[in-house]
């Protein structure tokens, strides 16, 4: 568990005295958040944690089965309309941003690869310049999620649809997020195969005097499947129905 130190110091923070503070407080529950973890499954099962490490910062920690920081969200901006996950040193994985056009109605969230700066106009289709400015403010979207909407759909069971390439023009969505956040029974599935590539569940406890509720979760992520592109999808769902 020391890896906590050394992982959040990576990252350029002012108040270091604060955030030494913070993981000793926290670092008990840490513990007690992974005793019930288990390794023998194939499957990557990840320890979800909807609490930043960071004082008065919103986020969540994602604690591994080794009881190493696997990955993490420190939303310091406070903003709900985009989100950075990041590894334990504090690189930028992926962005998560909802879609910003003047809509009634919009339900599209898009993912890009690593960190994001400043507002997006969304347009997939636009060309992205060379200029190192551009290409960091203009990036295209890995993935387009798209949120069910449920007097539209007879189906209430699905959640959300996700789309490759940043765009939900194409009606062939290639996973499809079914079940029931608030309850924290979740699965993402391939669209062709019906495969679970991806399962959230709620924390169990395996002795007595453990008590989990919504706030400490397990992410299942399947092999060969990205554990990082299934955080993502947690982090989408928390945005949609949180």
């Amino acid at each position: 568990m020391a890896l906590f130190l050394k992982s959040i110091s990576c990252r350029s923070f002012n108040h270091e005295d604060q955030l030494v503070h913070d993981f000793k407080k926290n670092n008990s529950r840490c513990k007690e958040l992974i005793s019930t973890s288990t390794s023998s499954s194939p499957c990557i099962s990840l320890t979800v944690w909807r609490k930043s490490l960071i004082f008065s910062c919103k986020g969540f920690t994602v604690i591994g089965a080794d009881g190493n920081l696997v990955y993490r969200v420190d939303n310091y901006s406070g903003r709900r309309d985009q989100t950075i996950l990041m590894d334990a040193s504090g690189k930028p994985i992926l962005t998560i941003c909802k879609h910003k056009k003047l809509r009634i109605v919009d339900n599209n969230w898009f993912i890009y690869e690593g960190e994001v700066l400043g507002d997006h106009d969304y347009n997939t289709t636009s060309t992205t310049k060379t200029s190192s400015s551009s290409s960091s403010s203009r990036k295209k979207p890995i993935f387009c999620v798209k949120k069910q909407m449920k007097i539209l759909h007879s189906n209430i069971n699905v959640l959300a649809h996700v789309y490759y390439h940043g765009t939900s023009s194409d009606k062939r969505y290639s996973y499809i997020i079914e079940g029931s956040y608030a309850n924290r029974t979740c699965k993402v599935l391939d669209a062709k195969s019906r495969n679970v590539v991806a399962e959230i569940r709620k924390k169990q406890a395996v002795s007595g005097g453990v008590t989990f509720g919504l706030e400490v979760f397990v992410l299942v992520v399947m092999p060969g499947v990205d554990s990082g592109f299934a955080m993502a999808m947690v982090l989408l769902l928390d945005q949609m129905f949180s």
